[in-house]
Formats: structure tokens, sequence, C-alpha cells
């Protein structure tokens, strides 16, 4: 039987059904960035990438944040600004991981890995999280 052809199959990491905790550092890292700071820049590299962005994961509890997910070991050539965490090897940095497809409560994507995108790219990130933030108005009190 051949193996079937798909622009998802990327990583082994990825659980075929659900979602599982992995640990930041090994296969990726993660950079962190939560409530609409973190919808902000998802829809910013959605953007620039033509929906290409590579992996993004939304969880719906807690922070209601965004994951990108980079290439491990990338996350910490930058100094992320406030409100943006890198999760790296380190002892308690664990990302969930949904499936690429059904029920995935309370994580789903909101962009996937390709073969030609397998992790967001670090430094793009980075560049376009500098600019969200520096063209946020502070709140007129």
């Amino acid at each position: 039987m051949e193996p079937k052809n798909s622009p998802d199959l990327v990583h082994a990491w990825i659980p075929a059904s659900g979602h599982t905790l992995r640990h930041a550092g090994i296969h990726f890292d993660a950079i962190r960035v939560p409530g609409i700071l973190g919808d902000q820049l998802a829809y910013e590299i959605m953007q620039f990438t033509d929906f290409q962005a590579g992996p993004i994961i939304r969880s719906r509890i807690g922070m209601r944040s965004m994951y990108f997910l980079v290439p491990p070991g990338t996350a910490s050539a930058h100094r992320w600004p406030a409100g943006a965490d890198a999760l790296v090897r380190r002892g308690s940095d664990f990302v969930g991981v949904p499936a690429l497809h059904g029920l995935t409560y309370p994580l789903d994507r909101r962009s996937r890995p390709t073969a030609q995108d397998p992790f967001v790219e670090t430094a793009l990130l980075f560049e376009l999280l500098i600019k969200v933030v520096s063209d946020e108005k502070p709140a007129v009190r």
C-alpha cells in the first residue's frame, strides 16, 4: 500500500485525533501571545504569508492564547516584547497540539503546517509582533 500524499503530513508528533501535550524545545519552540494581541498577530502573519503561515494553534480556554510554532532552537534568538512568551526547552514549557482534523476542543488550528511551511518563520513573526505592538494606541483615560 502506498502512503497517502498530503500537504498536511509533516510532523510525526501531531496526534492523529484529539490533542496531546508536547514539550517545547524538542520538536518546536512556541511563542505564546494571549488575547487580542495574539488574534491581531495571527491576522497579520496570515495576511503577509497569503494564508500559508505555518502552524498556529488557538487555545479557547484560560487566557485564550495563540501559539505560533517555530523551528526548535530559534525562539531564544529574539528578545520578545511584553505580552509574548517564548516557550523553549525548560522544565514546564508544554504546548497542547491538536490533530489536523476532527474534534480538538479546546484547541484548534488558525493555520496548519504544510510540507512547504512546516513552521512559522521566527524572524517574520518577531518583526510583525514588533509592528503590531508599536501600532497599538494607548487608551485615553
